[in-house]
């Protein structure tokens, strides 16, 4: 049976801001990216998170950010690689501390919003990802944009990295994801996410916003959880996976 991991971005609300339904989707998914408090999320949201996703089973990732709660992350920074080294540790550093306490384990790393498409697509800063990645646990496995400077960055610091795909995002035709300033850049129709996630999932392609074919590797599924309608795609993709005959993944073992 093939397997796929389906990934969500969780633990975002910040003091009395609440931001998804992490508690429901977790029901739903194989992996939860946790924010580690630069960009969303606090530690009593990091605490909360980290059990829930234990007691369900979930893997658990660091999701590291840009110091931007104001933009949730997603404004560009423009640091030098020693930077961008030091912030990525600092908040593995401090998801790390809950997942001891909770006596779990840490499993992947998944950066956020700008540092995620800078990562995507610049190797400097791909390459301090990865480094602060292999310096902290070079058990991580390394969440990166599919075919991405971060996916090279990561297997040339000997690191497995797992091939990030997007059940509601559109992609350009270089094969980076459509700014969200750009119309149509967030997909909110069910039916476009199933049928956009079987087709990368099964046949490892990808119809871009401007028509192009595009062949992609397929590791793992995202799913934002800042989405209103998260709740409703972990669901439905669950099921479509299973009508399909493909399993979530529980394990990055042979990767």
């Amino acid at each position: 049976m093939k397997a796929i991991d389906l990934n969500c971005d969780m633990g975002e609300s910040f003091g009395a801001y609440r931001l998804g339904n992490d508690s429901e989707v977790l029901k739903f998914v194989s992996s939860a990216n946790i924010a580690c408090g630069y960009h969303a999320g606090d530690h009593n949201t990091m605490m909360e998170t980290v059990k829930e996703a234990k007691n369900r089973e979930v893997n658990i990732g660091a999701h590291p950010g840009f110091p931007d709660l104001q933009g949730f992350g997603r404004r560009e920074m423009l640091l030098r690689p020693d930077e961008v080294y030091n912030l990525v540790l600092y908040q593995l550093g401090a998801i790390s501390s809950f997942v001891k306490v909770a006596n779990t384990r840490l499993i992947h790393i998944k950066p956020h919003g700008a540092l995620y498409n800078m990562a995507a697509a610049d190797r400097a800063t791909a390459d301090a990802v990865a480094a602060a990645a292999a310096d902290f646990d070079r058990n991580l496995v390394v969440f990166g944009l599919s075919g991405s400077q971060l996916i090279t960055a990561a297997l040339e610091k000997g690191l497995r990295a797992a091939n990030e795909v997007f059940a509601d995002r559109t992609y350009r035709s270089d094969g980076l994801l459509m700014p969200r300033s750009e119309r149509n850049s967030v997909i909110y129709d069910s039916d476009l996410v199933i049928k956009q996630a079987l087709r990368m999932a099964k046949e490892g392609k990808v119809t871009t916003a401007d028509g192009t074919e595009l062949n992609v590797a397929a590791d793992t599924i995202c799913i934002h959880g800042d989405n209103p309608e998260a709740l409703e795609f972990a669901k439905i993709l669950s099921a479509a996976f299973s009508k399909e005959s493909i399993s979530l993944r529980r394990s990055w073992d042979d990767l």
